[in-house]
């Protein structure tokens, strides 16, 4: 049998090389894309508009836990919900959301701040409620900066070389802003996967909530856990076993308003963190005012919440509940 003249072997190696890299070009593209949209493809969560015109932005879990921490950073310093929307538009383009340890030069975190620039050092940069506080720290400073455009008052805190590139990404971070600040009640939702890189529980919810909103919502909303109050609140508020051990409850009072936030925004602001941390903190279930989202469901929406009575319909409108999959 003859065999093929070495020229035809030569093509087929070449052709087989051609279709080599045609498939690793393939992975290299989606991997990218992967990247650059923190991988927004699969299941994780999603926020509506409020106003039922259709607008949607989905993202990951750790983008979630990230935007809920600027949200809760901007509002514990009063700052307003243009600023939110700022501060979330500018993470989205400098670091999709994610708390990278790299970038231009010697660019870190959420921001990409640079510690050579003065902007911290690089732990403290790389802490996201220290990063988002610093942000704050330098937009609060620029002159009439609510009523100046979104891409304007980011880049006058950035310095960046691409100053228009905060503009497109303007309407997710008004989704986000809307959702993570309370004005917009039951538009948040996620998967809520657990996820192995934090501690679960009471503890862990209790510990985080005063990580992003200070002590502050701890001790004057005096959460308890299982039912049960907790005493007079330390410098590290700890959690009372009662009840299921599972719950923690935060009571959202009357007088909690500020910077022009109601009651029903500080509680939809505390139900939303907690299903945005749903997957890094293990919560099950999260309910507020009437509504209740649970962790596992197909299409992981707020439903109408299943009370008894007149009095448990109250005790729901004025507490968020927070369940853990475990003490």
């Amino acid at each position: 049998m003859p065999h093929p003249p070495p020229s035809s072997k030569r093509r087929g190696r070449l052709l087989r090389f051609g279709a080599a890299f045609v498939v690793l070009l393939a992975l290299a593209g989606y991997l990218s894309v992967q990247y650059l949209t923190g991988g927004t493809s699969g299941p994780g969560c999603e926020v509506v508009s409020g106003k039922g015109d259709g607008a949607s932005y989905r993202f990951t879990p750790e983008q979630a836990v990230n935007a809920a921490t600027i949200a809760a950073v901007g509002t514990g310093r009063g700052m307003p919900e243009r600023a939110v929307t700022i501060a979330l538009a500018t993470a989205l383009q400098e670091s999709a959301l994610r708390n990278i340890d790299f970038g231009d030069r010697d660019s870190l975190g959420l921001f990409q701040q640079r510690p050579s620039q003065g902007w911290g050092t690089p732990e403290e940069i790389m802490d996201p409620s220290y990063s988002a506080g610093i942000f704050y720290d330098h937009l609060d400073k620029v002159p009439g900066y609510t009523r100046l455009p979104l891409t304007v008052a980011a880049q006058r805190v950035q310095r960046s070389g691409f100053p228009q590139a905060y503009a497109k990404h303007e309407p997710d971070a008004t989704l986000l802003a809307a959702a993570l600040t309370g004005r917009s009640g039951a538009t948040l939702a996620c998967q809520g996967r657990p996820g192995p890189t934090r501690s679960s529980g009471p503890d862990a919810v209790r510990a985080a909530l005063v990580r992003d909103f200070g002590r502050d919502v701890v001790q004057e909303a005096g959460a308890e856990v299982g039912g049960t109050a907790s005493p007079t609140p330390s410098p590290t508020p700890a959690p009372v076993a009662g009840g299921d051990g599972r719950t923690v409850t935060v009571p959202v009072p009357d007088d909690t308003a500020a910077a022009g936030r109601s009651a029903r925004q500080r509680g939809w602001q505390l139900a939303h963190w907690a299903v945005a941390n749903a997957s890094a903190l293990h919560i099950e279930q999260v309910s507020y005012g009437g509504w209740q989202w649970t962790a596992g469901m197909t299409d992981s929406r707020w439903r109408a919440a299943q009370t008894r009575g007149a009095a448990g319909a109250e005790r729901a409108a004025g507490s968020v509940h927070i369940t853990t999959t475990g003490r």
